[in-house]
Formats: structure tokens, sequence, C-alpha cells
């Protein structure tokens, strides 16, 4: 049976795969499972948050109701990006975190996300202790030891901007920026932070209705943002996805700036000012190896961790390191959030725009994108991918052709019937040439 909780949480079709009983059912089980296992400091706390759709409105308050069923008291913190129910979570010095959102998925999806003291996302231990748990019988608490319910989105979203503002030491004054707020939990603080830091923002994409979080917009639909920028004039342009964990940029020329160059321009500023730990940064095997090179130039190492921004998170926990992230724009700085953060992102990046006087675009040149070529092979054994000695061979002999200026990258997906071959090299050509070698031997060994 396929394990419930993802690398970010639990996420399907709203009302059909995650429902009102089964978001009822985990949060009792969190309840109860962090309950025993010590997590809780006395009368425990809970924090939820959740992303515009129209079943987050359901699925909140069955998160709710369960977790004051349980005898923990929650507030409820409204419509806020999935990195300020984790700011909030460490901040009010609360037990547990609730976000329901499924981030840059379409609308019709949700998800729930569980936080621990302190923001971080739940282990596995406890994911699969929680699943485990759901729908048993238990004693229940009665009288004065159920939950009691608060609200009060209005502070919640105060402090989390002031939070945002007080990451930054420049003055945003003269910056003009364009802003896709994907319709989602970013519209209302995201504006607000980057203002308040005196910023002036155009803002698109910014009228959540319940139904139109990532129709078209935001970080997975940049086409929008680059024509506005451009045409307002915007120093640069920044576009999150729906529940404001990613962030991508857009320079005044409209060209669009990935999390790959987004990490070299902040890796960067840190290692200026001697901040950035161990000069390392933190990144995936997905990353383009111009930014490897890029970093090796100026004397930085990059450490790399499978796909997900969980297992970034995890590599830098476990070393102290100060910045890590996605190519999808996951930018993490351990100083100031536990997870992802768009709005936190673009605030850094303005401040570096600022303090430099250089634009977007020329600090972001640090990083040479290489020609990269993408193949998703289907009609393949997967799970052969690792045990074929033939294969590996031509994998090697394509590496040693390509050299220092390449990178081959062919691995099984985690959540599609695919394997995928990945190759980077000096010249588009070239890299279409490997690639064609690759996916050709994956056919012909791994044929089903």
């Amino acid at each position: 049976m396929a394990r419930l909780f993802g690398t970010d949480g639990v996420r399907g079709l709203a009302n059909r795969d995650v429902t009102a009983e089964l978001a009822l059912d985990l949060s009792v089980a969190a309840a109860r499972v962090l309950g025993t296992s010590g997590a809780f400091q006395g009368r425990p706390r809970a924090v939820v948050g959740r992303d515009p759709r129209a079943s987050g409105e359901f699925l909140s308050a069955a998160v709710v109701a369960g977790l004051a069923s349980a005898g923990v008291d929650v507030e409820i913190v409204g419509v806020l990006p999935t990195p300020a129910v984790a700011f909030l979570t460490a901040e009010y010095g609360v037990d547990l975190g609730v976000v329901l959102s499924a981030s840059h998925n379409p609308m019709p999806d949700n998800g729930i996300k569980f936080l621990a003291r302190g923001g971080h996302k739940l282990d596995d231990v406890l994911e699969d202790a929680i699943e485990t748990h759901r729908g048993e019988g238990w004693e229940r608490p009665t009288g004065a030891e159920v939950g009691r319910v608060t609200s009060d989105p209005a502070r919640a979203a105060r402090h989390y901007v002031q939070h945002l503002v007080g990451t930054i030491d420049t003055d945003l004054s003269g910056l003009r920026i364009a802003m896709d707020c994907a319709n989602g939990a970013a519209s209302e603080v995201g504006p607000a932070a980057l203002r308040a830091a005196g910023a002036e923002v155009l803002v698109i994409n910014a009228a959540p209705d319940g139904r139109n979080i990532n129709d078209r917009a935001g970080s997975t639909h940049p086409e929008q943002l680059q024509a506005f920028t451009v045409a307002a004039g915007a120093d640069f342009g920044v576009a999150f996805d729906g529940d404001a964990d990613r962030c991508l940029a857009v320079g005044p020329d409209g060209v669009l700036i990935d999390g790959d160059q987004i990490m070299g321009v902040l890796a960067l500023a840190l290692h200026e000012r001697g901040e950035l730990v161990h000069d390392t940064l933190v990144i995936t095997v997905m990353s383009n190896l111009g930014l490897r090179l890029a970093m090796r130039a100026r004397g930085i190492t990059t450490v790399d961790t499978a796909v997900g921004d969980r297992y970034v998170l995890e590599a830098m926990r476990a070393n102290g390191y100060a910045l890590g992230g996605e190519q999808s724009g996951h930018i993490i700085l351990a100083e100031h959030a536990t997870t992802g953060d768009g709005i936190l992102t673009a605030m850094q990046l303005a401040a570096r725009v600022a303090a430099t006087g250089r634009s977007l675009t020329e600090l972001a040149a640090v990083v040479e994108r290489l020609p990269q070529t993408l193949v998703n092979v289907t009609g393949v054994d997967r799970t052969r991918v690792a045990a074929d000695e033939a294969l590996a061979r031509t994998i090697a002999d394509v590496e040693a052709s390509l050299g220092d200026t390449g990178r081959v990258l062919l691995r099984p997906s985690g959540t599609e019937p695919v394997v995928r071959v990945m190759v980077e090299a000096a010249t588009q050509d070239e890299a279409d040439r490997a690639a064609a070698t690759l996916v050709g031997a994956v056919r012909d060994r791994l044929a089903l």
C-alpha cells in the first residue's frame, strides 16, 4: 500500500483524495501522536493557515475541529503563505502548525502539511505514526479539556510582514518591482512587505476568488509577468506560486531568472559578507552545471541532494548551512526561515539590487546556464536503471566525452512511470547528441 504522506505532506484531488474526513482523522492522529511523543509542552497549541482555494474552507474547518476535539487550542491565522505559517509556529511558540495548500498544483487539488514546534516539517517516523493511528478509537477529552478556537488573521499577517521587513537593513525606496501573486496566499502580504520596506510595487494576479489560484499565473506561468515587467518599466519582477514558498524573477528586459540564478546572486551576497556558512551552497541534482561552475570559480562549494526542498533542508540542518534551494525557486535562507519562502527571497533580491546599484539581470549573469536537454523516456522498466551494467558503461562513456563542460543525469522518476535523461553541455547540439545516445541506450536496455 502506498505511503499517504509524500515529500510535502498529503496532497491530492480535494474532496476525492483529500476529504474532510481525512483532514479530521489526520488532525486527531497528529495530536495524539505528538502528545504521546513528548512534543507537546503543557496544554497543546496549534496554528492553522491555508491558501485561498475554495476547498481550503471546509478542509481547514475539519482540521480545526479535529485538533480541538483532541484537546488542542487552535488559533486560525487565515489565508497566509506556507512559510508564514512555519514562521508563526515558531514565533508564537506553539506545538504544531498546519497548512492547507497544494502549492503550485491546479486549483482542484489541495493538501495537508503538518509542522512541528519551531516551524520544521515533521520527520518520516512521525508522519508514518500519524498515518498508522488515524481513525483509531481513543479516549476523547471532555469538559474543560477540549481545545478552544480563536481567530486573528490580521495579527498573524502583521507579524509576518514585520518579520520579512526585519530581514533586510537596506531601504528599497526608488525600486519599482512588478509582482505576480498567482491569485494565491501572497496576494496581500507579498505587496505589503515590499511596500513597507520602501519599494513601489506593481501587482498582477492578486485577487483570489477561491477558484483562480495558479490559473495561468505565478511562477509556473511567468509569461504574463515577463510582459508586465517590461510594459511597467519595472526594475525587476517576482512571481510566486500558490502558497508562496517559491519565487522566480524577471529582469527589466523580461528575461526569466530561475532559481539557480537567484541562488547564485544570494550566495555571492552572503559570501561577501562572510555569512555563507562553510562557503557552501546546497542544491539539488537538477541544478544547472553553470551554477556549479560559477560558484567554484568564486570559492564556493556546492553540495548536491536529491530533488525536493525536503532534502535540501535536511542537508542544511545537518551541517548548519545558510543557503540552499532548487531550480524551481524554492530558496531557503536558514537565518530567517525554516522552509522555502518566496516573499523573503524577493526581499533579499531587492536588497541586493538596492545595495549594489546593479540591475538584477547583471547580478544574475554570474550564472551562465549551460544548454540542457531533458527527455522523459516512457515504455521502459524504471526499476532496472541502477542494476544495468551496460547502461552504466554507456553513461560513463558519454560523461567522459563531455568532460568538465558537461554533465549527465539519468534517473527513474519517483512519481511517474518514466526514466528522466538530462544532459548539459557546452553547446545545444552536443547536449542533444549525447541525450539521443542515452535515450537509445535506455530504450534498448530497459525495454518492457
